[in-house]
């Protein structure tokens, strides 16, 4: 079988040759983005596999129709930029990579809530001036802390764990409530609770219509005063505008942002020589109480590895049985 895969980045490469070599079908490696201008080249190939990060118009699958491709084969989780009803019409079969490292999101997350409390940014502004002083910067112990957990599937159950560790306590909201969790008794029955006991809101959910902009004047206004926002799940979940109001008044004390609502254009890509023209996120840079990454919680090597490895599979499986495990519906 031949596969075509577009956004191939270095770090990848390695996988891809080992999957070659193993199973004996051949994968076109590309590092441009698939659009409506390069998706002529997914002729002559089985299946296509790409990153979500990508814009994927309804029109591109007439297009593989038209070239007889089967299967789509996104290596990440999100697909909600993917209208499948349309990929459905046109007989495309989508998958995902359902979970390549809950850990490496859920551990990346703890990380910058603990930068965040001890003020490691500021305190690495004064350093580089040389100023040595601590006060007034103050930090927090996560223990004394009520963390709120939004989403408690793979990535959310694995931030749990590791917040039990630091002696946090723990409360979450989930429509689909995990059993185990439920015997445990930290869900709270709605947002209201969620917003008004924790200390920390940390997401790891996915972005539906019905949780856009959850983050927002009216839930942050439900908040204790000097709380945390901690996004490494979707940018549409934050009403950035929102949330950089809040935090300069003082009703949040900080936020680390690893998606952001507009982010396509900007993360990703080496803007150093260039101006950035998106006004709401330069001022959000410009906070010392917000920490910006582009999109990096799922990079590891562990994670890489799987992304690759799993989105190949499930292309394969597509390809000679019609189906995969990963498949979504």
């Amino acid at each position: 079988m031949k596969f075509i895969a577009f956004n191939v980045r270095e770090d990848e490469e390695k996988y891809f040759a080992q999957w070659e070599k193993e199973t004996g079908n051949e994968v076109l490696r590309l590092p441009d983005m698939l659009d409506m201008s390069s998706v002529k080249k997914i002729e002559g190939f089985d299946g296509v596999l790409a990153l979500q990060t990508g814009t994927y118009p309804d029109e591109m699958f007439t297009e593989f129709k038209k070239f007889g491709v089967k299967v789509f084969s996104i290596r990440n989780v999100g697909v909600d930029n993917i209208n499948l009803e349309a990929a459905k019409k046109n007989g495309v079969v989508v998958t995902n990579v359902p979970a390549y490292s809950p850990n490496a999101i859920a551990e990346f997350s703890v990380t910058q809530l603990m930068q965040l409390l001890r003020n490691t940014t500021i305190f690495r502004n004064k350093v580089a001036k040389q100023d040595f002083r601590w006060a007034p910067y103050v930090g927090k112990e996560l223990r004394s802390l009520t963390v709120g957990v939004v989403g408690t599937g793979r990535i959310g159950r694995a931030a749990i764990d590791i917040y039990r560790g630091f002696g946090a306590k723990v409360i979450a909201y989930d429509l689909y409530p995990n059993p185990e969790l439920k015997k445990q008794g930290i869900y709270v029955d709605s947002y209201d609770e969620l917003f008004s006991q924790a200390d920390v809101i940390t997401l790891h959910m996915p972005a539906t219509p019905n949780d856009y902009h959850l983050i927002s004047t009216e839930n942050l206004n439900k908040m204790k005063d000097g709380s945390y926002i901690i996004n490494t799940a979707r940018g549409a979940l934050v009403d950035t505008k929102a949330l950089i109001t809040a935090l300069k008044s003082g009703k949040l004390a900080g936020a680390a942002l690893d998606t952001y609502e507009n982010e396509s254009d900007i993360f990703n890509h080496d803007l150093s020589n260039q101006e950035i023209k998106d006004e709401t996120f330069k001022e959000l840079l410009s906070l010392d109480n917000v920490l910006v990454t582009p999109h990096v919680a799922f990079y590891t090597e562990t994670a890489v590895k799987n992304m690759v490895l799993i989105a190949l599979n499930s292309a394969k499986s597509v390809c000679e049985d019609g189906t995969a495990s990963t498949v979504v519906k």
